[in-house]
């Protein structure tokens, strides 16, 4: 305890003395009613104009996190629970949105996906992100098969890149440290010359990080897992004429780092160096009325794993390389037809390849591909919107399967949103499922029917807003292992059925100078197998959460804020070592952060992130550590 009072210390007298500070974020999402979005409709739209849950975490929330991961800033969303963000630096994270498993939630980069095909469930690692190469994030809740395909089942978390705004070139330094012997420096050069718009980001973080495993004992020395990333962005766009513009893109993150053998278990030799790379090619001429874009976008994944023999394996070395390749060509046709009919169509084909070598297994080369073709209409009359949308997906591997969606909603009094969604989405099987020593025979794409209701309503435009929505998910031909007496013990099959439903409410306030909101989040489901036996299976996904966040603009240089997230109890599955395993209840907990920021001159600013204040010891994961107190602090000059 008295370590930890070192670090509050520590922590306190940094910002004493440097004034830093990051505004409190956390809830801090906007959803104005006048705000334009892309995401939900894959064309510029207000959120007025559509029937959705849009959430948009914006430039300058993003800046005012900048001692945050993206995982740890995502789990503040409401209805989010990005499990173990706070846990060792760099150990995998999974994101759920509304309950649905990982691999539910679409992650797109600029409006693209960037999918893993290396993995079991084709879940793309978000520590792959620094924050710093973020313009802004918008969060689409609900089904989106319709116009993104397959995983947008729960909904879709966009990321979008920073982009050039204005004449001329601007460049920034930033240096940061803090808890846990971690360290980052980054760069950016952004700006148009003539008639080429440029952002260059570079960043560099290390941290020596903390044992990732519980050691129960408290006696038997587990080594720091620590953490490397270095990080690369690039955009350009050439506006060719007033019509054309030619753009193209490259993000790539290289992370090492370390990893214990399992829960409660150290490996002072098991080191993972993990590769990613992200680029597109893309063109959008508008018309009169509308645009056309085309993309072609290629993402790769490297992640290698490596664990030298040791008595902790018994001295068995083992090894692992996997590696995922995705193709993605795209075509997206948007138009005004008239006054109240917009249409967004498009074909897209995607190209999905894995080698997999282990000491277990070898997957060879191996690919699949699906070609697919979407159309949605947009009708707007009076205070009436709809969308209608139909998709035709036609898989390599198992056929064909469509999805749709029926969207209407109305808005009153220029105030109330009040909308229905009825879609349907799907998730096709991985790679891995469908060719691994484990793969099941003629597996399907597990199929999703969503349903949602709820309002947005602005009680005082610009000032105070409340909204409420209702959702259930029935999933059929649910992807599960089956466990077999004999080698290889075990093989994919289709089959389970899954129901989630739950609700969301937000109250945000802006006033003069203040910034505050509250929500809460209640989600729960059941599983029922083969065998017609239900199960409450949401592991690691708390039924209820809530939260509270307040920012306030002290003086012109200088901000403030706290936010609180409560996290309830939620199941986790505990290994024994006979290999079996059993469900048991983690604990709640309560996280308080605060966030400073001081703004010296045009050139220099100081920020400083306080997390868990309270220095709550918690558990994410059975046998897995968590951060307690810990911050970051660091400096931004602003070159020209």
């Amino acid at each position: 305890m008295k370590k930890n009072y070192v670090f509050v210390a520590a922590g306190l007298g940094l910002v004493q003395l440097a004034l830093l500070s990051t505004a409190a974020h956390a809830q801090d999402t906007t959803r104005v009613l006048n705000d334009v979005v892309v995401t939900a409709t894959r064309s510029p739209k207000k959120i007025l104009e559509i029937g959705r849950v849009v959430e948009v975490i914006t430039a300058e929330q993003i800046s005012h996190a900048q001692g945050k991961t993206l995982p740890e800033l995502l789990n503040t969303v409401p209805g989010i629970t990005f499990s173990g963000a706070n846990n060792a630096p760099g150990i995998s994270s999974s994101v759920f949105l509304r309950g649905a498993s990982t691999g539910n939630t679409l992650i797109l980069v600029d409006g693209f996906p960037v999918n893993d095909a290396s993995t079991i469930d084709g879940s793309y690692d978000l520590n792959a992100f620094p924050l710093d190469q973020i313009d802004h994030i918008e969060i689409l809740k609900g089904s989106g098969s319709t116009l993104y395909g397959s995983d947008a089942v729960a909904g879709v978390i966009n990321i979008i890149t920073k982009h050039a705004t204005g004449q001329g070139l601007k460049s920034n330094v930033q240096l940061s440290g803090g808890t846990y012997n971690t360290f980052k420096e980054s760069a950016g050069l952004i700006g148009t010359v003539n008639k080429t718009d440029i952002a260059i980001n570079l960043s560099n973080t290390d941290s020596k990080g903390f044992p990732a495993a519980t050691d129960t004992s408290g006696k038997a020395g587990f080594r720091n897992d620590g953490f490397h990333q270095r990080s690369a962005s690039v955009n350009l766009n050439q506006h060719v004429s007033e019509k054309l513009v030619i753009n193209g893109n490259l993000q790539t993150s290289y992370n090492t780092g370390n990893l214990p053998y399992g829960a409660f278990t150290d490996d002072p030799n098991y080191r993972y160096a993990n590769t990613f790379i992200f680029g597109g090619l893309g063109a959008k001429l508008n018309l009169s009325k509308g645009d056309l874009k085309f993309n072609v976008t290629e993402t790769d994944v490297h992640n290698n794993y490596n664990d030298a023999a040791s008595a902790v394996n018994f001295n068995f070395p083992s090894y692992q390389k996997n590696i995922g390749h995705i193709t993605d060509a795209e075509a997206v046709f948007n138009y005004s037809l008239c006054k109240e009919l917009d249409i967004t169509s498009g074909a897209d084909f995607k190209y999905s390849n894995t080698k997999q070598y282990s000491t277990y297994d070898t997957i060879a080369s191996v690919s699949n591909n699906i070609t697919s073709v979407y159309t949605s209409l947009f009708l707007k009359e009076g205070i009436f919107h709809m969308e209608l949308g139909g998709r035709y997906n036609h898989d390599a591997k198992y056929g064909s399967n469509e999805t749709y969606t029926i969207n209407p909603s109305v808005l009153l009094f220029d105030q109330l949103k009040v909308f229905i969604t009825m879609a349907s989405a799907y998730k096709s099987p991985s790679l891995y499922q469908l060719y691994s020593i484990y793969h099941g025979t003629g597996l399907r794409p597990e199929t999703t029917t969503s349903y949602e209701t709820g309002f947005d309503w602005e009680l005082i435009k610009n000032r105070l807003s409340f909204n409420t929505v209702f959702y259930e998910y029935k999933t059929k031909n649910v992807l599960y292992f089956l466990p077999e007496p004999n080698p290889p013990y075990g093989k994919y099959e289709n089959g389970e059925f899954q129901k989630d439903k739950g609700f969301e409410s937000e109250l945000k306030l802006t006033v003069d100078k203040l910034t505050a909101s509250a929500y809460t989040a209640y989600v729960t489901g059941e599983l029922t197998d083969e065998n017609g036996v239900t199960t409450d299976n949401l592991i690691r996904r708390p039924s209820h959460t809530y939260g509270a966040g307040a920012y306030y603009q002290v003086t012109n240089s200088f901000s403030a804020g706290l936010v609180y997230k409560y996290t309830g109890s939620r199941p986790d599955e505990k290994f024994n070592p006979d290999f079996s395993s059993s469900v048991v209840s983690l604990k709640p907990y309560g996280l308080l952060d605060a966030h400073l920021q001081f703004t010296a001159n045009t050139h220099v600013s100081l920020f400083a992130d306080l997390k868990n204040l309270l220095d709550e010891k918690y558990t994410d994961w059975v046998g897995y550590n968590t951060s307690r107190f810990n911050f970051m602090a660091g400096i931004k000059y602003q070159i020209n």
